[in-house]
Protein backbone atom coordinates (compact mmCIF):
# COMPACT_ATOMS: atom_id res chain seq x y z
CA UNK A 1 0.00 0.00 0.00
CA UNK A 2 2.58 2.50 1.09
CA UNK A 3 0.40 5.73 0.86
CA UNK A 4 -2.55 5.94 3.06
CA UNK A 5 -4.68 9.57 2.93
CA UNK A 6 -8.15 9.46 5.15
CA UNK A 7 -10.46 11.97 4.43
CA UNK A 8 -13.29 13.98 6.24
CA UNK A 9 -15.26 17.21 5.64
CA UNK A 10 -15.83 20.24 7.90
CA UNK A 11 -19.12 21.81 7.95
CA UNK A 12 -19.33 24.26 4.75
CA UNK A 13 -15.17 23.74 5.02
CA UNK A 14 -15.47 26.16 8.25
CA UNK A 15 -13.00 25.07 11.46
CA UNK A 16 -13.66 26.84 14.13
CA UNK A 17 -11.10 27.57 16.76
CA UNK A 18 -10.75 25.41 20.24
CA UNK A 19 -12.35 28.79 21.70
CA UNK A 20 -15.12 28.32 19.37
CA UNK A 21 -15.59 25.06 20.55
CA UNK A 22 -15.66 26.06 23.92
CA UNK A 23 -18.09 28.64 23.71
CA UNK A 24 -20.67 26.03 21.86
CA UNK A 25 -20.00 23.96 25.01
CA UNK A 26 -20.45 26.68 27.53
CA UNK A 27 -23.71 27.58 25.38
CA UNK A 28 -25.18 23.69 25.63
CA UNK A 29 -23.37 22.85 29.39
CA UNK A 30 -23.57 25.87 31.11
CA UNK A 31 -23.55 24.15 34.49
CA UNK A 32 -21.83 20.79 33.46
CA UNK A 33 -18.28 20.38 35.50
CA UNK A 34 -16.09 21.69 33.11
CA UNK A 35 -12.86 21.17 34.90
CA UNK A 36 -11.94 18.92 38.50
CA UNK A 37 -9.08 19.49 40.66
CA UNK A 38 -9.54 17.90 43.73
CA UNK A 39 -12.38 19.91 45.69
CA UNK A 40 -12.35 22.52 43.28
CA UNK A 41 -15.19 22.25 40.70
CA UNK A 42 -15.46 24.87 37.72
CA UNK A 43 -18.52 24.64 35.52
CA UNK A 44 -18.53 25.27 31.91
CA UNK A 45 -20.19 29.17 32.99
CA UNK A 46 -17.68 29.37 35.84
CA UNK A 47 -14.59 28.43 33.03
CA UNK A 48 -15.54 31.08 30.92
CA UNK A 49 -15.82 33.44 32.89
CA UNK A 50 -12.68 33.18 34.36
CA UNK A 51 -11.14 33.13 30.80
CA UNK A 52 -12.90 35.79 29.97
CA UNK A 53 -11.23 38.12 32.87
CA UNK A 54 -7.74 36.97 32.29
CA UNK A 55 -7.77 36.98 28.80
CA UNK A 56 -8.82 41.50 29.35
CA UNK A 57 -6.52 41.37 31.33
CA UNK A 58 -3.72 40.20 28.60
CA UNK A 59 -5.34 42.39 26.02
CA UNK A 60 -4.47 45.34 27.84
CA UNK A 61 -0.82 44.53 28.68
CA UNK A 62 -0.07 43.76 25.11
CA UNK A 63 -1.30 42.89 21.14
CA UNK A 64 -2.51 39.97 18.99
CA UNK A 65 0.25 38.16 18.45
CA UNK A 66 2.03 38.71 20.79
CA UNK A 67 3.81 35.57 22.91
CA UNK A 68 2.87 34.94 26.62
CA UNK A 69 4.66 31.99 28.18
CA UNK A 70 2.85 29.83 30.65
CA UNK A 71 4.55 28.44 33.11
CA UNK A 72 2.78 26.48 36.08
CA UNK A 73 1.73 22.66 37.53
CA UNK A 74 -1.34 20.89 36.28
CA UNK A 75 -4.48 22.00 37.91
CA UNK A 76 -7.68 24.54 36.74
CA UNK A 77 -5.29 27.61 36.48
CA UNK A 78 -3.11 26.49 33.43
CA UNK A 79 -6.35 25.45 31.45
CA UNK A 80 -7.78 28.80 32.39
CA UNK A 81 -4.21 30.53 30.87
CA UNK A 82 -3.79 28.71 28.20
CA UNK A 83 -7.22 29.45 26.88
CA UNK A 84 -6.77 33.09 28.22
CA UNK A 85 -4.25 33.53 26.14
CA UNK A 86 -6.02 31.80 22.99
CA UNK A 87 -8.63 34.33 23.52
CA UNK A 88 -6.89 36.93 23.64
CA UNK A 89 -5.63 36.53 19.93
CA UNK A 90 -1.96 36.20 21.84
CA UNK A 91 0.13 33.25 21.40
CA UNK A 92 0.72 30.45 24.06
CA UNK A 93 4.20 29.53 25.08
CA UNK A 94 3.64 26.46 27.79
CA UNK A 95 6.75 25.33 29.35
CA UNK A 96 7.55 22.95 31.88
CA UNK A 97 7.91 24.33 35.53
CA UNK A 98 10.69 22.30 36.51
CA UNK A 99 13.11 23.44 33.97
CA UNK A 100 16.28 25.45 35.47
CA UNK A 101 16.62 28.89 35.24
CA UNK A 102 19.18 28.35 32.26
CA UNK A 103 16.78 26.33 30.37
CA UNK A 104 13.80 28.63 30.90
CA UNK A 105 15.89 31.79 30.18
CA UNK A 106 16.79 30.71 27.02
CA UNK A 107 13.84 29.89 25.80
CA UNK A 108 12.36 32.94 27.19
CA UNK A 109 14.45 35.06 24.99
CA UNK A 110 14.34 33.34 21.94
CA UNK A 111 10.62 33.44 22.45
CA UNK A 112 11.07 37.31 23.17
CA UNK A 113 7.47 36.77 25.42
CA UNK A 114 5.22 39.81 26.48
CA UNK A 115 4.72 38.06 29.79
CA UNK A 116 4.77 34.72 32.05
CA UNK A 117 1.95 33.46 33.69
CA UNK A 118 3.21 31.75 36.92
CA UNK A 119 1.46 29.33 39.06
CA UNK A 120 1.78 29.67 42.75
CA UNK A 121 4.89 27.26 43.29
CA UNK A 122 7.15 29.30 40.40
CA UNK A 123 6.05 32.56 40.91
CA UNK A 124 9.44 33.41 42.87
CA UNK A 125 12.06 31.75 41.18
CA UNK A 126 10.52 32.76 37.97
CA UNK A 127 10.33 36.58 38.92
CA UNK A 128 14.16 36.45 40.08
CA UNK A 129 14.81 35.02 36.76
CA UNK A 130 12.63 37.94 34.85
CA UNK A 131 14.46 40.26 37.03
CA UNK A 132 17.55 39.61 36.12
CA UNK A 133 16.71 39.43 32.83
CA UNK A 134 15.58 43.08 32.99
CA UNK A 135 11.93 41.66 31.63
CA UNK A 136 8.79 42.60 33.05
CA UNK A 137 7.38 40.98 36.48
CA UNK A 138 5.90 37.61 36.25
CA UNK A 139 2.15 37.28 36.44
CA UNK A 140 1.07 35.66 39.61
CA UNK A 141 -2.29 33.08 38.73
CA UNK A 142 -3.28 31.04 41.96
CA UNK A 143 -3.55 27.59 41.80
CA UNK A 144 -7.01 27.76 42.32
CA UNK A 145 -9.67 30.47 40.88
CA UNK A 146 -10.40 33.22 42.78
CA UNK A 147 -14.21 33.39 41.19
CA UNK A 148 -13.97 36.11 38.92
CA UNK A 149 -17.44 38.45 38.16
CA UNK A 150 -19.88 36.07 36.71
CA UNK A 151 -21.58 36.47 33.63
CA UNK A 152 -25.08 34.46 33.05
CA UNK A 153 -24.79 33.95 29.84
CA UNK A 154 -20.80 34.23 28.95
CA UNK A 155 -19.28 35.14 25.57
CA UNK A 156 -15.68 34.50 24.76
CA UNK A 157 -13.40 37.02 22.62
CA UNK A 158 -12.58 34.67 19.82
CA UNK A 159 -9.56 34.41 17.78
CA UNK A 160 -8.46 34.31 14.18
CA UNK A 161 -8.23 31.17 12.41
CA UNK A 162 -4.77 31.80 10.29
CA UNK A 163 -3.45 33.33 13.79
CA UNK A 164 -0.79 31.63 15.90
CA UNK A 165 -2.24 30.02 18.69
CA UNK A 166 0.96 27.81 20.44
CA UNK A 167 4.71 28.44 20.01
CA UNK A 168 5.19 24.87 21.91
CA UNK A 169 9.02 24.36 22.51
CA UNK A 170 10.92 20.64 21.40
CA UNK A 171 14.42 19.36 21.88
CA UNK A 172 16.39 20.40 18.97
CA UNK A 173 19.40 18.27 17.09
CA UNK A 174 22.04 20.95 17.88
CA UNK A 175 21.01 21.36 21.39
CA UNK A 176 18.92 24.16 21.09
CA UNK A 177 14.69 23.94 21.92
CA UNK A 178 12.70 24.85 18.94
CA UNK A 179 9.82 26.71 19.55
CA UNK A 180 7.61 24.72 16.44
CA UNK A 181 4.83 27.72 15.36
CA UNK A 182 0.82 25.64 15.48
CA UNK A 183 -1.85 28.24 13.85
CA UNK A 184 -5.28 28.07 15.16
CA UNK A 185 -5.79 26.06 12.16
CA UNK A 186 -3.46 23.72 12.86
CA UNK A 187 -4.67 22.87 15.84
CA UNK A 188 -8.67 22.85 15.51
CA UNK A 189 -7.93 20.61 12.65
CA UNK A 190 -6.22 18.20 14.83
CA UNK A 191 -9.04 18.22 17.14
CA UNK A 192 -11.36 17.76 14.21
CA UNK A 193 -9.27 14.49 13.26
CA UNK A 194 -8.98 13.17 16.46
CA UNK A 195 -12.62 13.30 17.13
CA UNK A 196 -13.43 11.43 13.55
CA UNK A 197 -10.85 8.43 15.08
CA UNK A 198 -12.25 9.10 18.80
CA UNK A 199 -15.58 10.42 18.78
CA UNK A 200 -16.29 11.95 22.26
CA UNK A 201 -19.99 11.56 23.87
CA UNK A 202 -21.33 14.64 23.82
CA UNK A 203 -21.62 16.22 27.54
CA UNK A 204 -20.81 13.15 29.25
CA UNK A 205 -17.32 12.07 28.92
CA UNK A 206 -15.30 12.81 32.24
CA UNK A 207 -11.69 12.46 31.10
CA UNK A 208 -8.76 11.86 33.67
CA UNK A 209 -5.55 14.00 33.26
CA UNK A 210 -2.33 12.89 35.00
CA UNK A 211 0.74 13.69 32.03
CA UNK A 212 1.59 17.48 32.50
CA UNK A 213 -1.06 20.00 30.20
CA UNK A 214 1.83 21.97 28.93
CA UNK A 215 2.78 18.66 26.80
CA UNK A 216 1.46 18.75 23.49
CA UNK A 217 0.29 14.79 24.56
CA UNK A 218 -2.21 16.12 27.61
CA UNK A 219 -3.50 18.76 25.42
CA UNK A 220 -4.57 16.98 22.82
CA UNK A 221 -5.58 13.76 24.39
CA UNK A 222 -7.53 15.16 27.53
CA UNK A 223 -7.48 19.31 27.52
CA UNK A 224 -9.46 19.56 24.13
CA UNK A 225 -11.23 16.55 23.37
CA UNK A 226 -12.84 16.95 27.25
CA UNK A 227 -13.56 20.74 26.90
CA UNK A 228 -15.01 20.79 22.56
CA UNK A 229 -17.32 18.17 23.86
CA UNK A 230 -19.53 19.64 26.90
CA UNK A 231 -17.30 16.63 29.13
CA UNK A 232 -15.61 17.22 32.10
CA UNK A 233 -11.53 17.16 32.72
CA UNK A 234 -10.69 15.53 36.21
CA UNK A 235 -7.06 16.89 36.65
CA UNK A 236 -4.09 14.82 39.20
CA UNK A 237 -1.49 17.79 40.60
CA UNK A 238 0.98 14.59 39.73
CA UNK A 239 1.27 10.77 38.98
CA UNK A 240 0.68 7.97 41.91
CA UNK A 241 -0.86 5.05 41.59
CA UNK A 242 -3.12 5.48 44.77
CA UNK A 243 -3.99 8.55 43.53
CA UNK A 244 -5.23 7.15 40.06
CA UNK A 245 -7.47 4.32 41.20
CA UNK A 246 -9.13 6.91 43.64
CA UNK A 247 -9.89 8.60 41.47
CA UNK A 248 -11.07 6.83 38.43
CA UNK A 249 -13.83 5.01 41.40
CA UNK A 250 -15.22 8.37 42.58
CA UNK A 251 -15.14 10.35 39.47
CA UNK A 252 -16.50 7.56 37.43
CA UNK A 253 -13.68 7.85 34.82
CA UNK A 254 -14.86 7.14 31.42
CA UNK A 255 -11.63 7.86 29.20
CA UNK A 256 -8.18 8.04 30.67
CA UNK A 257 -5.00 9.62 28.75
CA UNK A 258 -1.80 7.66 30.13
CA UNK A 259 1.48 7.26 28.68
CA UNK A 260 3.51 3.67 28.41
CA UNK A 261 5.63 4.32 32.00
CA UNK A 262 2.07 4.87 33.74
CA UNK A 263 0.66 1.81 32.71
CA UNK A 264 3.55 0.13 33.54
CA UNK A 265 3.75 1.55 37.13
CA UNK A 266 -0.41 0.54 37.40
CA UNK A 267 -0.42 -2.98 35.63
CA UNK A 268 2.36 -3.33 38.80
CA UNK A 269 0.71 -1.80 41.79
CA UNK A 270 -0.90 -4.64 44.14
CA UNK A 271 -3.88 -2.37 44.44
CA UNK A 272 -4.33 -2.93 40.31
CA UNK A 273 -6.46 -6.30 40.09
CA UNK A 274 -8.63 -5.06 43.28
CA UNK A 275 -10.02 -1.92 42.08
CA UNK A 276 -13.07 -0.60 40.13
CA UNK A 277 -12.27 0.17 36.71
CA UNK A 278 -16.57 -0.51 35.85
CA UNK A 279 -16.64 3.08 34.23
CA UNK A 280 -14.27 2.71 32.02
CA UNK A 281 -14.60 2.53 28.49
CA UNK A 282 -11.10 3.69 27.01
CA UNK A 283 -7.47 4.47 27.65
CA UNK A 284 -4.62 6.66 25.52
CA UNK A 285 -1.31 6.22 25.08
CA UNK A 286 1.10 8.15 22.79
CA UNK A 287 4.42 9.67 23.77
CA UNK A 288 6.49 5.98 23.66
CA UNK A 289 6.01 2.46 22.12
CA UNK A 290 3.76 0.63 25.01
CA UNK A 291 4.91 -2.62 25.90
CA UNK A 292 2.61 -5.61 24.28
CA UNK A 293 2.61 -7.42 28.24
CA UNK A 294 1.80 -4.21 29.87
CA UNK A 295 -1.46 -3.59 27.39
CA UNK A 296 -2.79 -7.28 27.23
CA UNK A 297 -2.81 -7.02 31.46
CA UNK A 298 -4.60 -3.58 31.39
CA UNK A 299 -7.78 -4.70 28.84
CA UNK A 300 -7.53 -7.96 30.64
CA UNK A 301 -8.25 -6.03 33.80
CA UNK A 302 -9.96 -2.79 32.78
CA UNK A 303 -11.88 -4.43 30.33
CA UNK A 304 -10.85 -1.04 28.37
CA UNK A 305 -8.76 -0.78 25.22
CA UNK A 306 -5.94 0.99 24.77
CA UNK A 307 -5.73 2.98 22.29
CA UNK A 308 -2.22 3.59 21.06
CA UNK A 309 -1.24 6.84 18.68
CA UNK A 310 1.50 8.27 17.10
CA UNK A 311 2.52 11.76 16.20
CA UNK A 312 4.62 14.65 16.72
CA UNK A 313 4.83 18.10 18.24
CA UNK A 314 5.31 19.30 14.48
CA UNK A 315 1.93 17.94 13.56
CA UNK A 316 -0.39 19.36 16.18
CA UNK A 317 0.33 16.44 17.40
CA UNK A 318 -2.14 14.01 16.15
CA UNK A 319 -0.80 11.67 12.61
CA UNK A 320 -2.04 8.33 13.23
CA UNK A 321 -4.50 6.51 15.90
CA UNK A 322 -6.44 3.36 16.40
CA UNK A 323 -9.89 3.89 16.63
CA UNK A 324 -11.95 4.29 19.38
CA UNK A 325 -15.12 2.17 17.29
CA UNK A 326 -13.39 -0.15 14.46
CA UNK A 327 -10.60 -2.53 14.46
CA UNK A 328 -7.32 -2.19 16.45
CA UNK A 329 -3.98 -4.02 16.15
CA UNK A 330 -2.29 -4.57 19.46
CA UNK A 331 1.43 -3.30 18.27
CA UNK A 332 0.25 -0.60 15.84
CA UNK A 333 -0.11 3.41 15.90
CA UNK A 334 -3.26 3.28 13.96
CA UNK A 335 -4.31 4.70 10.76
CA UNK A 336 -3.59 8.36 9.74
CA UNK A 337 -5.93 10.86 10.57
CA UNK A 338 -8.62 12.43 7.79
CA UNK A 339 -7.29 14.71 5.32
CA UNK A 340 -3.59 13.05 6.48
CA UNK A 341 -1.25 11.06 4.56
CA UNK A 342 1.39 9.16 5.46
CA UNK A 343 4.15 7.32 3.60
CA UNK A 344 7.03 4.93 3.84
CA UNK A 345 10.17 6.49 1.78
CA UNK A 346 13.53 5.39 1.29
CA UNK A 347 15.59 7.24 4.23
CA UNK A 348 18.67 7.86 1.93
CA UNK A 349 16.86 9.68 -0.75
CA UNK A 350 13.89 10.00 0.43
CA UNK A 351 11.74 10.04 -2.89
CA UNK A 352 11.34 6.08 -3.39
CA UNK A 353 7.87 5.37 -1.78
CA UNK A 354 8.07 1.79 -0.59
CA UNK A 355 5.16 -0.64 -0.36
CA UNK A 356 3.62 -2.63 2.53
CA UNK A 357 5.06 -4.31 4.85
CA UNK A 358 8.37 -2.37 4.14
CA UNK A 359 10.88 -0.35 6.45
CA UNK A 360 11.42 3.11 5.97
CA UNK A 361 11.24 6.39 7.32
CA UNK A 362 7.63 7.86 7.86
CA UNK A 363 6.79 10.98 6.47
CA UNK A 364 3.66 12.86 6.52
CA UNK A 365 1.44 15.55 4.94
CA UNK A 366 -1.89 17.40 6.30
CA UNK A 367 -3.24 20.36 7.61
CA UNK A 368 -1.99 19.92 10.98
CA UNK A 369 1.70 20.49 10.02
CA UNK A 370 2.84 23.45 11.61
CA UNK A 371 3.62 26.90 10.12
CA UNK A 372 7.78 26.04 10.68
CA UNK A 373 10.30 26.56 13.95
CA UNK A 374 10.37 30.02 15.16
CA UNK A 375 13.54 32.22 14.28
CA UNK A 376 14.87 28.75 12.57
CA UNK A 377 14.53 28.72 8.19
CA UNK A 378 17.11 26.15 7.69
CA UNK A 379 15.65 23.25 10.41
CA UNK A 380 12.29 24.11 9.14
CA UNK A 381 13.22 23.31 5.66
CA UNK A 382 14.84 20.25 6.57
CA UNK A 383 12.01 19.39 8.16
CA UNK A 384 8.92 19.76 5.95
CA UNK A 385 10.16 19.79 2.16
CA UNK A 386 7.17 19.58 -0.59
CA UNK A 387 4.57 19.69 1.71
CA UNK A 388 5.75 16.63 3.84
CA UNK A 389 7.12 16.30 7.25
CA UNK A 390 9.91 13.78 7.52
CA UNK A 391 10.01 12.40 10.40
CA UNK A 392 13.12 10.66 11.15
CA UNK A 393 11.17 7.62 12.62
CA UNK A 394 11.40 3.69 10.89
CA UNK A 395 7.97 2.08 10.24
CA UNK A 396 6.15 -0.01 7.86
CA UNK A 397 2.77 0.02 7.05
CA UNK A 398 0.46 -3.03 6.75
CA UNK A 399 -2.08 -3.65 4.17
CA UNK A 400 -4.77 -2.01 5.60
CA UNK A 401 -3.09 1.13 6.15
CA UNK A 402 -1.93 0.19 10.04
CA UNK A 403 1.29 2.04 10.92
CA UNK A 404 4.26 0.29 13.22
CA UNK A 405 6.67 1.95 14.42
CA UNK A 406 10.18 0.36 13.83
CA UNK A 407 12.50 2.60 15.72
CA UNK A 408 14.49 6.33 15.18
CA UNK A 409 17.24 7.53 12.68
CA UNK A 410 17.22 10.36 15.32
CA UNK A 411 19.59 10.08 18.03
CA UNK A 412 16.89 11.61 19.85
CA UNK A 413 16.03 9.54 23.43
CA UNK A 414 12.26 9.37 24.74
CA UNK A 415 12.74 9.29 28.49
CA UNK A 416 8.93 8.46 30.24
CA UNK A 417 7.40 10.32 26.63
CA UNK A 418 9.93 13.15 26.86
CA UNK A 419 12.22 13.86 23.81
CA UNK A 420 15.95 14.23 25.37
CA UNK A 421 18.45 15.20 22.37
CA UNK A 422 21.71 13.91 23.55
CA UNK A 423 23.77 17.14 21.82
CA UNK A 424 22.10 19.27 24.48
CA UNK A 425 23.46 17.06 27.38
CA UNK A 426 27.40 16.81 25.50
CA UNK A 427 27.42 20.43 25.07
CA UNK A 428 26.59 21.24 28.85
CA UNK A 429 29.45 18.22 29.39
CA UNK A 430 32.03 19.95 27.14
CA UNK A 431 31.84 23.18 29.17
CA UNK A 432 33.93 21.68 32.30
CA UNK A 433 37.22 22.45 31.71
CA UNK A 434 38.19 18.49 32.36
CA UNK A 435 36.42 16.94 29.47
CA UNK A 436 38.29 15.80 26.53
CA UNK A 437 35.32 14.19 25.09
CA UNK A 438 31.89 12.98 26.23
CA UNK A 439 28.85 11.39 24.78
CA UNK A 440 25.45 10.68 26.16
CA UNK A 441 22.86 7.92 24.69
CA UNK A 442 19.66 6.25 25.79
CA UNK A 443 19.37 2.69 27.02
CA UNK A 444 16.41 0.96 27.04
CA UNK A 445 14.74 0.92 30.70
CA UNK A 446 11.48 -1.38 31.57
CA UNK A 447 9.99 1.19 33.25
CA UNK A 448 10.93 4.71 31.12
CA UNK A 449 10.94 3.31 28.33
CA UNK A 450 14.89 4.59 27.98
CA UNK A 451 17.01 6.43 30.34
CA UNK A 452 20.16 8.64 29.16
CA UNK A 453 23.86 7.32 30.24
CA UNK A 454 26.65 9.88 29.56
CA UNK A 455 30.55 8.37 29.08
CA UNK A 456 32.89 10.53 29.60
CA UNK A 457 36.54 10.80 28.62
CA UNK A 458 38.59 12.92 31.32
CA UNK A 459 41.97 15.02 31.27
CA UNK A 460 44.85 13.01 33.02
CA UNK A 461 44.92 13.49 36.57
CA UNK A 462 40.97 14.84 36.73
CA UNK A 463 39.93 13.69 39.87
CA UNK A 464 35.96 14.15 39.16
CA UNK A 465 32.97 11.76 40.51
CA UNK A 466 30.31 10.57 39.06
CA UNK A 467 27.94 12.11 42.22
CA UNK A 468 29.53 15.46 41.15
CA UNK A 469 28.59 15.10 37.53
CA UNK A 470 25.27 14.48 38.64
CA UNK A 471 24.65 17.24 40.91
CA UNK A 472 25.92 19.82 38.11
CA UNK A 473 23.47 18.36 35.34
CA UNK A 474 20.91 18.44 38.08
CA UNK A 475 21.62 22.56 38.35
CA UNK A 476 21.04 23.21 34.85
CA UNK A 477 19.06 20.06 33.17
CA UNK A 478 14.85 19.43 34.04
CA UNK A 479 15.23 15.79 35.98
CA UNK A 480 14.39 13.49 32.61
CA UNK A 481 17.24 15.07 30.93
CA UNK A 482 20.15 14.14 33.74
CA UNK A 483 21.63 10.84 33.19
CA UNK A 484 20.65 8.22 34.77
CA UNK A 485 24.41 6.52 35.05
CA UNK A 486 27.76 8.22 33.97
CA UNK A 487 30.46 6.57 32.66
CA UNK A 488 34.31 7.27 32.95
CA UNK A 489 36.47 5.46 29.99
CA UNK A 490 39.43 5.96 28.13
CA UNK A 491 37.89 6.44 24.63
CA UNK A 492 35.47 6.20 23.34
CA UNK A 493 34.20 3.96 20.04
CA UNK A 494 33.71 5.97 16.88
CA UNK A 495 33.02 4.79 13.33
CA UNK A 496 35.86 4.46 10.33
CA UNK A 497 34.87 8.05 9.52
CA UNK A 498 35.30 9.53 12.79
CA UNK A 499 31.96 9.78 14.21
CA UNK A 500 30.49 9.03 17.40
CA UNK A 501 29.44 5.16 17.28
CA UNK A 502 25.80 5.76 19.14
CA UNK A 503 25.27 1.70 18.66
CA UNK A 504 28.24 0.53 20.21
CA UNK A 505 27.78 3.38 23.31
CA UNK A 506 24.59 2.22 24.10
CA UNK A 507 25.12 -1.61 23.88
CA UNK A 508 27.82 -0.66 26.52
CA UNK A 509 25.53 1.47 28.63
CA UNK A 510 23.13 -1.13 28.35
CA UNK A 511 25.50 -3.51 29.84
CA UNK A 512 26.35 -1.87 32.66
CA UNK A 513 23.42 -0.39 33.52
CA UNK A 514 21.90 -1.91 37.18
CA UNK A 515 18.51 -3.06 37.00
CA UNK A 516 16.16 -1.13 38.27
CA UNK A 517 12.18 0.10 37.77
CA UNK A 518 12.74 3.98 39.19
Amino acid sequence: MGNVTVSFDATNGEVPTVVHMLQESVNRFPDNEAVVFGDARLTYRELANEIICLASKLSKLGSRGDRVAIVMSNGPAIVISMYAVYAAGMQAVPLNPEYTERELGAILIDADVLVVLCGDAQYARVGTLLDSMGRKPAMLLPDLPQQAASVPSPTLPLPDLAGAAKLQYTGGTTGRSKGVILTHANVAVNVLQREALIPMSQGRERILCVTPLYHAYATAMALYPALSSGSALIILPRFKPELVFEAIERERITLFAGAPSIYYALVGHPEFEHRDFSTLSASFSGSAPLPLEVLQKWQNITGAPILEGYGLTESSPILTFNPRYGVRKAGSVGVAAPNTTVQIVIPDDRSEVLGSHEIGEVRAKGPQLMAGYRNLPDETSAAIRGGWLYTGDLGELDDEGYLFIRGRQKEMVIVGGFNVYPREIEELLFALPFVRDCGVVGVSHPYRGEVVCAFLVLDPGATVTESEILTYCQENLVRYKVPAAVHFVQTLPRTAVGKLDRATLSDMGKAQMPDRKH
